[in-house]
């Protein structure tokens, strides 16, 4: 009620002060003592009011102050949303590059795994970037704040926010011209679908469609690459996967929603004449990566001495991923940002068919999940407690294998990373970041 008084005091002069005595109707049930009325003040009461409730409900948040702090609820967690008072002034200098060829860019989800790789590759080459987060609790908070601060130490200004908030958004490009969006944030893994689907909506689809509607509406559209997943390919049983294959047989609700994002997008593109590329991620891991990856909590497991579950098909059939590691996939990305054309669309207005494009980034070498165990072993110099057990009906598929022709093609996109390589420099990392307690950057 603190917030009523002002304009109620405002009000003041404008209510009659002499009002009428009042006679209550002879057939009441109640009789009112010496109560004052008179049909002015009643009506600017009234009005007064209805003024206020329509005030704060239709009037809209004015964009410094709304968005300094808010909060949005999800189904597990609630997410605060902070700004600095100053931070229309470190955007626009966070998103400036060195020179005048290069990119302005927005990387969505700049704290995650993938995203502060591609961020700081980005900023090092001389592009501007700023970075978007919201800093949710999926896992542990303090390995995304540790990639912050490199993110940081890299000179890319990360604004704590979300992109189901249509008022920063919008402010943000208001205040940044963007030449390209890297989308990178999404409610990632496969089996947490089943505990909280909402979230899977909340920011796969309704966050992408809020980060669309952003660049829709842009001045200047910006070019679009964003991260779709090897989860769209389902229970597609021809390999390697090709990005002609069937993709209409999601085998769990993340990949539901990837797949939802692919069609969204290609609305977009049809409609308003947004450059957008998807790039389909295949098992992506490295230092600085998500806790809920099976290389990350088998390392946790194996030197803690615990037991560690691999699962297998039915008969006995092997389970294999197409592990891709990080700096390769960062290549691919830094790739399909380099040859994205423009967007055709100005305001919402398309003035033109648009670039779309869809890619495969995977390692295309398939490894067994017994080989990964394996190879963990050799480097941590522990033996792994195996439990061999039948795959739950989670969403998992048995195998992953990527067909990387066309990005080969088209983007030039070579992985180089072997699992053996890649899982020793994710181990070095892991070491000092969680056993030694030496958090160094890299």
């Amino acid at each position: 009620m603190t917030q009523l008084k002002p304009i109620l005091s405002h009000l003041d002069p404008i209510i009659p002060s002499t009002p009428g005595k009042f006679k209550p109707d002879k057939f009441s049930a109640y009789s009112f003592h010496r109560l004052r009325f008179h049909p002015r003040l009643a009506l600017w009461s009234f009005l007064s009011v209805i003024f206020i409730l329509l005030f704060f409900c239709f009037s809209p948040p004015d964009g410094a102050a709304a968005a300094k702090r808010r909060s949005l609820q999800t189904t597990s967690y609630t997410i605060r949303v902070h700004l600095d008072s100053n931070w229309e002034v470190k955007a626009r200098n966070s998103a400036r590059p060195r020179s005048k060829t290069g990119f302005s860019v927005l990387v969505t989800g700049a704290a995650g795994f993938v995203g502060t790789h591609v961020s700081i590759a980005l900023k090092r080459r001389g592009d501007g970037v700023v970075g978007l987060d919201n800093f949710n609790n999926y896992y542990d908070t303090g390995l995304k704040k540790a990639r912050k601060a490199l993110v940081d130490r890299a000179g890319v200004y990360v604004i704590e926010g979300d992109i189901n908030d249509a008022v920063l958004l919008r402010n943000l490009f208001e205040t940044v011209h963007f030449t390209h969006v890297m989308h990178l944030a999404a409610q990632a893994g496969v089996r947490y679908a089943m505990q909280n689907p909402n979230s899977y909506i909340h920011s796969n689809v309704n966050g992408f469609v809020s980060l669309l509607e952003a660049c829709k509406n842009a001045t200047l559209q910006p070019s679009i690459v964003w991260a779709s997943s090897s989860s769209v390919y389902g229970l597609n049983s021809k390999v390697p996967f090709s990005e002609k294959d069937r993709t209409d047989q999601p085998a769990s609700l993340y990949a539901a929603t990837k797949k939802a994002g692919e069609e969204i997008a290609h609305t977009y593109n049809h409609i308003y004449g947004l450059s957008i590329t998807g790039l389909r991620f295949f098992t992506v891991y490295g230092p600085w990566g998500r806790p809920d990856m099976a290389y990350f909590f088998f390392t946790k497991d194996i030197l803690k001495g615990k037991e560690i579950k691999i699962f297998e098909g039915a008969d006995h059939a092997t389970v294999a991923r197409d592990f891709t590691y990080v700096d390769d996939v960062v290549k691919g990305c830094l790739a399909a940002l380099d040859t994205a054309k423009k967007s055709t669309g100005n305001g919402g207005k398309k003035k033109g068919a648009a670039q779309f494009r869809i890619y495969n980034l995977g390692n295309t070498s398939p490894v067994p999940v017994l080989k990964l165990v394996a190879i963990l072993e050799k480097l941590l110099k522990v033996k792994a407690k195996k439990k061999v057990l039948p795959m739950p009906r989670n969403g998992d598929v048995l195998f992953t294998h990527a067909n990387i022709s066309l990005a080969r093609k088209e983007l030039g996109y070579k992985p180089t990373t072997d699992l053996e390589t890649g899982l020793k420099k994710f181990v070095k990392w892991y070491i000092r970041y969680y056993v030694s307690k030496k958090k160094s950057a890299w």
